[in-house]
């Protein structure tokens, strides 16, 4: 007699689209015009973090006031949709495209001596990156925040890691950027340990949008890639690699800005305001390290700045949770139930998941929500199971679903003194007053200025 098996079926591997992805961000913006806002009326940069967050779409403002011969671009990846055309794929197979990309082994990158953004290069004192037109982002702020992605290599393996780490600008050749992932503090302490006091970092202006989901990715690996190393496995196309100026390190050829420089591994510097992806001024306070340029290399005809702009639901919220998505698609799939979604909403604040999936049995769902909140990343905070009739676009949809399908005492698990526990571990009704110990102008939300009294549709 045969012993019984627990048979998991996996689907057929993702469809690839026959016509390649776009190599960089003049490509996609050309190839999705159909859903490009282009702002050709001049338009001041103050205006512009207001009217991006605005923006449900991709926007491209054209003419900006203080900063003639640059453009500046926003919201590519917000949504499913936008999503999907980042990895040239319907919004139906997106997530597992991704997911299933993600569990290839990285193709690398193709080494190239020349390319487009090394149309113009400026070196010393040359070098003033505030002639780019860098926003500020909110009203409190009082400084350009540059969110474009960052590259560092570690020093043992000479993988390029990659984020989105925040940088605020103080001159024309310095900057504080803010790491918050744990490799890039990881690769730190290797330099310190090694006796270097500065550690060479790039931040990358103007990339194809699947260069940015890639760059946010946060898991095991740095001992068998870095996040660059899979931008093409991720693309299903080689990309191209070229010498940076000053530094040991390769950048994106088809990038439109680099800017190349040194951080300073020693001493910290207190930091002004800024937005955390909560959308609060919070923390109040913090010590970032310093950041000197070296050079700068651009493309000649009018480069194209990538914005993320920090508040209150844009880009800056999903893009660092989209590979989040997939890895625990993979793993609830591994369970054996039909996942339909995964979502860090925009409207969850930056930390709350929901799982969208059929179950076959009893127990699963509680299991899913288990493994969610066991995940490594600190947005687990609440995670909420929903069928698949529920719109994962629609937060009333959710909370409808919530509402009329949850029964508290039996539906909701607390798991106290955890990084994600999102409830009082006493079981009492969710309290989501401001606390005591806090002054209530913590929570004072934040906003671009000028919000709600510019509309994109005066500047089309």
């Amino acid at each position: 007699m045969k012993s019984a098996r627990l048979s998991v079926s996996h689907a057929a591997p993702p469809y690839t689209p026959a016509k390649p992805l776009d190599k960089d961000l003049r490509g996609y913006l050309q190839t999705n015009a159909d859903v490009v806002t282009r702002v050709t009326k001049p338009v001041s940069l103050e205006y512009i973090p207001a009217l991006s967050a605005h923006s449900e779409q991709p926007i491209l403002f054209e003419n900006i006031i203080e900063k003639p011969g640059f453009r500046l671009c926003d919201i590519l990846v917000k949504h499913r949709e936008l999503q999907a055309r980042a990895l040239g794929v319907t919004r139906e197979d997106y997530l597992r495209t991704l997911a299933y990309r993600l569990r290839r082994p990285p193709r690398g990158f193709v080494d190239v001596a020349d390319g487009p953004v090394k149309e113009v290069k400026l070196k010393g004192d040359q070098v003033d990156w505030t002639r780019l037109p860098i926003p500020i982002h909110s009203e409190q702020e009082t400084q350009p925040y540059v969110t474009a992605m960052n590259i560092v290599v570690d020093p043992e393996t000479g993988f390029h890691n990659t984020s989105h780490a925040g940088t605020i600008l103080t001159g024309p050749r310095s900057g504080l950027p803010s790491f918050v992932t744990p490799h890039t503090h990881a690769i730190m302490k290797k330099y310190r340990e090694l006796g270097h006091t500065r550690m060479p970092f790039v931040i990358v202006f103007g990339v194809h949008p699947a260069y940015e989901i890639m760059a946010n990715f946060s898991g095991l690996h740095m001992d068998m890639w870095g996040e660059l190393e899979m931008v093409g496995t991720i693309m299903d196309q080689d990309i191209e690699m070229v010498p940076c100026e000053t530094l040991e390190m390769r950048v994106p050829a088809q990038a439109e800005i680099v800017v190349e420089g040194h951080v300073d591994l020693g001493g910290m510097r207190d930091a002004g305001v800024s937005v955390g992806p909560t959308g609060y001024y919070l923390p109040k306070s913090s010590k970032l390290p310093e950041l000197t340029l070296t050079a700068m290399t651009m493309r000649a005809d009018r480069p194209i700045v990538r914005n993320h702009q920090t508040c209150p639901d844009t880009d800056h919220q999903p893009l660092p949770r989209l590979c989040h998505e997939a890895m625990l698609y993979n793993r609830l799939s591994e369970m054996g139930l039909a996942v339909r979604d995964v979502r860090f909403p925009t409207w969850g604040a930056a930390l709350s998941c929901i799982l969208q999936f059929d179950y076959p049995r009893e127990g699963m769902v509680n299991d899913a929500l288990m493994l969610a909140m066991g995940s490594p990343w600190l947005n687990t905070k609440m995670v909420v199971a929903v069928s698949p009739d529920t719109n994962l676009d629609d937060a009333a949809d959710v909370y409808y679903a919530i509402a009329t399908r949850c029964d508290p005492s039996r539906d909701m698990i607390i798991v106290p003194h955890t990084r994600g526990s999102p409830y009082d571990p006493s079981a009492r009704p969710i309290d989501a007053t401001i606390k005591s110990r806090h002054d209530p102008k913590d929570f004072i939300r934040s906003y671009p200025k000028h919000w709600g009294k510019v509309n994109i549709k005066d500047f089309l």
